[in-house]
């Protein structure tokens, strides 16, 4: 998507920083605004990715008429957006025939949980597993997840059409829009499969914090370790 402004160059935007840590050397600083450009032009990828994400054309709409189960009962996914015009929906790893929900998809889950409130001002989001409701509310107890809104997919139809079509317990991240009475498909998750060697098939932008934390320490995310349910014991 072409970009018409007029942007300072990135390597003289992080010349004007300004920041001196106590104690620093040359060497340090002068790597440290090497890096400052490259997070600068980092920022403007992200934003340009994200406006070719907003131009894109109308997506399939949707023709099945998917019902869910969520605290309160039987719905649909229409009844999904309430009061908006776009529905976020994450489909997370916890099958029914799984003992214990996904480490990882819990981990980000953990994290929106108190970002849910917020982000339900401008859109609605919503968490969609495939096993019974009455499990997926008892791990939303025992984790003290306050804000998230849990559906289960009994018949595992909207996984297969928009997750997985063997139904496979794999997350998946979609997107839906309604205008004019039609509901479309806007965007999904389609990184999984485009990891590059040595790399996990993370998103870009990620939306885990635990691993744009990480991402900032010199040890960075080891590629030995993933999240727990739990670290007692």
């Amino acid at each position: 998507m072409h970009d018409d402004r007029t942007l300072i160059p990135a390597t003289e935007l992080a010349a004007k920083s300004g920041i001196d840590f106590p104690g620093e050397s040359p060497e340090y600083r002068a790597a440290r605004t090497a890096l400052l450009a490259e997070e600068i032009e980092l920022r403007r990828h992200i934003e340009r990715v994200a406006r070719q994400r907003r131009a894109l054309p109308p997506g399939p709409p949707v023709t099945s008429d998917y019902v869910f189960v969520g605290e309160e009962g039987p719905v649909r996914l229409a009844d999904l957006f309430g009061p908006h015009d776009t529905l976020v929906a994450y489909k997370y790893m916890y099958g029914p025939e799984r003992k214990r929900p996904c480490p990882m998809c819990t981990a980000a889950m953990s994290a929106w949980d108190g970002e849910a409130l917020d982000i339900g001002q401008s859109v609605s989001f919503v968490m969609v597993a495939r096993s019974p409701i009455e499990r997926l509310v008892a791990f939303k107890r025992e984790r003290g997840w306050r804000n998230l809104r849990l559906y289960s997919d009994t018949s595992g139809d909207y996984t297969r059409d928009w997750v997985h079509p063997e139904d496979a317990d794999v997350p998946g991240l979609n997107v839906f829009t309604r205008r004019d009475g039609t509901i479309r498909h806007f965007w999904g998750d389609e990184m999984g499969q485009t990891a590059d060697p040595g790399e996990d098939p993370r998103g870009a932008p990620d939306l885990m914090p635990l691993w744009t934390i990480l991402d900032l320490t010199p040890a960075g995310r080891a590629a030995d370790w993933y999240p727990k349910l739990s670290y007692s014991g």
